[in-house]
């Protein structure tokens, strides 16, 4: 390294304009979940802040579960889409704590779920669902509330299989978690 020679980290480094976090809010709107690409990772709810750090901009970013194997793969993706953007060198940081949750889905995102045919949470952590009073799971299809679990697992861990007992269809619902 020569004097006056940048570290690698500090290349691209700049002071921010107040267009800056609106704009990256703007580009990761439209990264959408690798497991479920209707719903991007800021309605998923699992961008939780943005801030200008050192000369770059940072990125909190919280899985949906520690082990959710998507995790790598959404960070490339939030951090390829900022760069394309302008973003030199966006920093992500992965908190864990406090853990994801389904409430952190914004409506806009439980509509996207609902139209693509993956029932949403129908109820809040905070309710006494939790508790076992579960407000029935809908059919994304028909609407119907008569439907059974056939699994708690469906297509990711994060979802249960279920099937409508009115139009027959089985369809994912995303567990409150």
């Amino acid at each position: 390294m020569q004097p006056g020679e940048l570290i690698a980290a500090d290349r691209g480094a700049r002071h921010s304009v107040p267009a800056d976090l609106p704009h990256a809010w703007a580009v990761l709107e439209q990264v959408m979940d690798p497991e479920v690409p209707v719903i991007s990772v800021v309605e998923l709810g699992i961008v939780r802040e943005m801030d200008w750090h050192q000369g770059h901009l940072r990125v909190v970013v919280t899985p949906t579960y520690s082990g959710c194997p998507a995790t790598e793969v959404i960070e490339d993706d939030i951090r390829s889409a900022l760069e394309q953007a302008g973003f030199a060198a966006p920093q992500l940081l992965r908190r864990l704590s406090p853990a994801w949750t389904t409430d952190w889905i914004k409506p806009s995102g439980l509509a996207r779920l609902q139209a693509y045919g993956i029932a949403p949470p129908a109820h809040s952590t905070r309710m006494r669902s939790l508790l076992g009073d579960a407000a029935p799971v809908l059919c994304p299809q028909c609407g119907s509330a008569h439907t059974e679990l056939l699994s708690q697992f469906g297509s990711t861990a994060c979802k249960a299989l279920y099937r409508c007992c009115e139009c027959r269809e089985p369809f994912d619902h995303f567990k409150c978690i």
